[in-house]
């Protein structure tokens, strides 16, 4: 049914149900946030995080509004096992990579184990977890969305390494969206300005920073996590089907300079 049947054109479906989904990074946070948006709309969501104990509490907090979760411990910078836990897993129609680090210093000051370690989870474990879940999705297509920052478009003070993770990151995701439109996979990031969840807590509490971070955003406030939340349904689901290789910034107009 088209418009030149002469008939309304209807919008597509945000129903998840039947879906699998693998939301990494879903102890807390923006992950959860995703985690509970995908889980609410119908889909079997599997929580990846390294912390146990707080990702049992979000899986039972999710189960018990009636949702379907299960909890899947993975640090996924230890690509074996990351790799393995894949393979064994039934394929997913939706992976959502909210794991993330930032260690913020000046340029003059990164030490090499700093830049490792955010380049190891920014960018090397997402590169490899898109790999693996496309592995998954070649004979029926799927979503897979990282979750970047606005960092990824513009640069930022103390965040020469964070921006450079995320900068690769959206480059990867370009290339990754032409390899494999033809197989029906699509990949795309969700880049968001500053959050307000516990972790971002002491930048807020930071009068310097949270006055920079009130003067670049042209709303008159900060994000909440559930700004992140109808991002993730919308690339996650049939309403996003032409939409690959791009990224929503969710910056409160951070970026429009």
């Amino acid at each position: 049914m088209t418009e030149t049947d002469g008939a309304l054109p209807r919008t597509p479906s945000f129903d998840l149900s039947g879906k699998r989904a693998l939301v990494t990074g879903a102890s807390s946070g923006i992950g959860m946030g995703c985690a509970v948006a995908l889980a609410e709309a119908g889909a079997h969501v599997v929580c990846a995080a390294r912390r146990v104990d707080v990702l049992a509490d979000a899986v039972e907090a999710i189960r018990v509004a009636g949702w379907a979760a299960e909890a899947l411990p993975l640090d996924i910078t230890d690509l074996d096992v990351m790799g393995t836990v894949l393979k064994a897993q039934a394929p997913f129609d939706v992976v959502i990579n909210a794991a993330g680090l930032a260690r913020h210093s000046p340029a003059l000051a990164t030490s090499p184990e700093d830049f490792d370690a955010v380049m190891n989870v920014n960018l090397r474990a997402a590169y490899f977890l898109s790999v693996g879940a496309a592995h998954g999705m070649q004979d029926k297509g799927g979503s897979i969305i990282h979750i970047s920052s606005q960092m990824g478009h513009v640069g930022g003070i103390d965040r020469a390494v964070y921006c450079a993770s995320k900068h690769a990151l959206e480059g990867m995701v370009k290339a990754m969206a032409i390899e494999w439109g033809k197989t029906g996979i699509r990949i795309n990031t969700i880049c968001p300005t500053f959050v307000r969840t516990p972790l971002t807590q002491p930048t807020f509490d930071n009068p310097q920073r949270l006055a920079w971070i009130m003067e670049k955003i042209k709303l008159p406030r900060v994000a909440e996590v559930s700004d992140i939340m109808g991002a993730a349904l919308f690339l996650a689901s049939d309403a996003s089907a032409m939409v690959t290789g791009t990224s929503m910034l969710i910056d409160g107009g951070w970026t429009a300079d």
